[in-house]
C-alpha cells in the first residue's frame, strides 16, 4: 500500500462534498502538473490518501481511498492529463494544520513542507503514521 496526499481548495471541492459522494467516489480531474499526474499513475487502487484544504485553512481533513486506478480526465480532450477516482473513508477526529505539520521535526523531509504547491503527493508511512497520531484518527 502507498500513502497519498490530495490538495484541494474547499471552495472548488470541499471535503463535505467528497463525503457526499459516497462510495462512488470522484474523479480527482483538472490535475494540468505533469508530476502531480505522475504520482496518481503509481497509485493502485486500496491505495489511502489525505484530503487537504488549501487555501484558507491549511489543514488535513479527511482520510481517502482510490478507488479507480489512473485513467483519462474527462474534464478534458487532452490525452496527456489522466486521473484517479477517490472516495472519502473517514474525517479526521482533529484537522492537522500546516502549521502543526511544518513544526513538527518528524515531517520536515514531507513533500508538503519542501513543495507546498504540488497538489499531489507521496506520503510516507512514517509521516502517515505521524500525522494520523496528531489527527487523532486510526488509518483503517
Amino acid at each position: 500500500m502507498q500513502y497519498w496526499l490530495f490538495k484541494s481548495e474547499p471552495s472548488t471541492w470541499s471535503w463535505d462534498q467528497q463525503i457526499t459522494k459516497g462510495d462512488i467516489g470522484e474523479e480527482w480531474d483538472g490535475v494540468r502538473n505533469y508530476q502531480a499526474r505522475n504520482f496518481m499513475r503509481q497509485m493502485n487502487v486500496g491505495d489511502l490518501g489525505f484530503f487537504y484544504h488549501s487555501q484558507k485553512d491549511k489543514e488535513i481533513v479527511g482520510i481517502v481511498e482510490v478507488c479507480a486506478n489512473a485513467h483519462p480526465d474527462s474534464t478534458t480532450d487532452d490525452p496527456r492529463w489522466e486521473c484517479v477516482d477517490i472516495r472519502a473513508v473517514k474525517s479526521m477526529q482533529i484537522p492537522v494544520t500546516l502549521e502543526q505539520i511544518k513544526t513538527d521535526p518528524r515531517l520536515t523531509e514531507m513533500v508538503l513542507v519542501k513543495n507546498a504547491r504540488l497538489s499531489v503527493q507521496p506520503v510516507t508511512a512514517e509521516e502517515w503514521a505521524v500525522i494520523c497520531g496528531l489527527g487523532n484518527t486510526n488509518s483503517d
